[in-house]
């Protein structure tokens, strides 16, 4: 094998690992994402939990952050509470979701 081919390897291998991380951070925020929401519900134990696996699964039905948000803010609004800050409580938790997993790998 080239040195060439060596880097090209390495480049996709860093590429998928990346990827992965990206992903498991993604899924990480949706869970804490589902468990603040479910708490502000006043969803508690078996409920939360149930609750924050749905909003994992939802973010799996397409690409971005719309669906998460769109759940979340027809659910909070179905029980009357603010929405306002839904978005940045988002970025907040991908932060948050980011330093956890990488936690974990190290």
């Amino acid at each position: 094998m080239t040195t060439f081919d060596d880097r090209e390897k390495a480049f996709e291998n860093k590429y998928a690992h990346d990827e992965e991380m990206r992903f498991r951070a993604q899924a990480r925020r949706d869970r804490l994402l589902g468990l603040w929401a479910a708490g502000l519900m006043g969803l508690e134990g078996d409920a939360a939990a149930d609750y924050a696996r749905s909003i994992v699964v939802e973010d799996l039905k397409e690409a971005g952050d719309d669906d998460v948000y769109r759940k979340v803010k027809a659910d909070m609004e179905a029980k009357n509470l603010s929405t306002d800050g839904l978005r940045a409580k988002m970025e907040e938790l991908l932060i948050e979701a980011k330093v956890q997993v990488m936690g974990e790998v190290e």
